[in-house]
């Protein structure tokens, strides 16, 4: 009976909805309260991601239902790490204030990398070293998590840059409001339908494969696919509006929403 519910689809479906609603709670926990205590944050969740690279090639050695949720969940919180250092404004970019007013094409381009910079480049550091990793050993499913948390994260970006209806800019802690400047908030642009239709599509052809039985619906699979629709599931949340705080509720308290930077300009 255990071994049947630990091998179940449903209970890997809820464990990945369960570690997405969680770490999200607790990183906007964590970046909304006082500022001293950032340093402190990071210091702890810098040593569990650590651990968690240890855990991530551990998890690496065998193809196996604990090494398939030791891998996912240490990829998760070293992508928790890569949240909290960047909501924190601790790795954001070399450019720290609002975008000029009207910067247009590659100049709002050139200032949007900026902003943003360092963040980018840890996450590409991050998914080398678990390349590096990976090497020669059979399981994949850290390395598949990053993966999909990392795509799904900048098509988010470039979606918000090039514009979405719902930017969510009201959220943003107060030390990165000025980040607000550099959404666009509008009609989707066409990267929107590109991006969904991309990820719709690759989910699709996923749960296609596993009813025709061309591959087996492990716990590893379930983790990977929920990941990928739940990302879906943000991406639908910036062109339908909906009071994603009640997710959230517990974790943002009664932190009033913020004003939108304006342009430099405006």
């Amino acid at each position: 009976m255990i071994a049947a519910v630990w091998q179940s689809p449903w209970l890997a479906l809820l464990f990945a909805v369960a570690s997405w609603w969680l770490g999200t709670g607790v990183i906007l926990w964590l970046v909304r309260r006082a500022q001293p205590t950032f340093g402190r944050s990071n210091l702890w969740l810098t040593v569990l991601a650590l651990a968690s690279l240890v855990l991530a090639w551990h998890s690496m050695q065998a193809v196996g239902t604990a090494h398939a949720y030791l891998g996912f969940g240490a990829a998760m919180v070293m992508w928790a790490w890569h949240e909290l250092m960047f909501l924190t404004g601790w790795l954001t970019g070399p450019r720290r204030q609002v975008q000029e007013r009207h910067a247009a094409g590659w100049r709002r381009w050139r200032q949007g990398v900026a902003a943003v910079a360092w963040h980018e480049v840890a996450l590409v550091l991050n998914f080398a070293v678990l390349l590096v990793l990976q090497q020669g050993l059979p399981n994949h499913t850290a390395l598949c998590t990053f993966a999909v948390l990392w795509c799904m994260r900048f098509s988010a970006k470039i979606n918000l840059f090039m514009g979405v209806p719902q930017v969510g800019a009201q959220f943003l802690p107060s030390h990165l409001v000025y980040l607000g400047s550099y959404f666009r908030s509008g009609s989707p642009s066409w990267f929107f339908y590109v991006s969904v239709g991309l990820a719709g599509a690759t989910l699709a052809w996923l749960i296609w494969q596993a009813q025709a039985a061309a591959i087996e619906v492990t716990p590893g699979w379930t983790l990977l696919a929920t990941l990928l629709a739940l990302a879906i599931v943000e991406h639908v949340l910036m062109v339908v509006a909906a009071p994603v705080q009640r997710l959230w509720g517990w974790a943002m308290g009664r932190t009033p929403p913020l004003a939108v930077a304006k342009a430099e300009g405006g």
